[in-house]
């Protein structure tokens, strides 16, 4: 896994905006409205769509060749470049809802007890992960 990825990007001028294609990933394709919006949007699109490679253990490519890219006339393209550390270190530490049931009796007294739902249910995850 790497910290930096740089890859080319295919900025496509269309009638209502801006596609961009990254000839490398496929699925990552996003878009904007205007050049600025676009350059955002790439490098977010990337981080997202890397961190979703490496979570699910998929092989990253390698970048095909600046050089190497065959662009129609309404094409440009622009290298993106991404620093992961701190987008997995946020993905980390991003909370997630969960739907639970429990008896009525329990959540009855655990209220009366004044008890964090969320934060029992965190502790009791790592001791039974083994996680501490």
């Amino acid at each position: 896994m790497k910290d930096t990825y740089i890859f080319p990007a295919i900025f496509e001028i269309c009638d209502n905006g801006i596609a961009i294609l990254f000839p490398d990933l496929p699925g990552c394709n996003p878009c904007a409205e205007n050049i600025e919006k676009a350059v955002i949007n790439a490098k977010e699109a990337l981080l997202l769509h890397l961190y979703g490679m490496e979570e699910d253990s998929e092989e990253i490519p390698e970048p095909t060749a600046f050089n190497e890219i065959e662009l129609q006339k309404n094409q440009t393209v622009m290298l993106v470049e991404v620093y992961m550390p701190p987008f997995r270190e946020k993905q980390h530490k991003k909370f997630v809802k969960k739907t639970l049931s429990i008896p009525s009796w329990i959540n009855a007294q655990a209220e009366y007890a004044g008890i964090n739902f969320s934060q029992t249910l965190q502790e009791a995850l790592i001791q039974k992960l083994n996680l501490h």
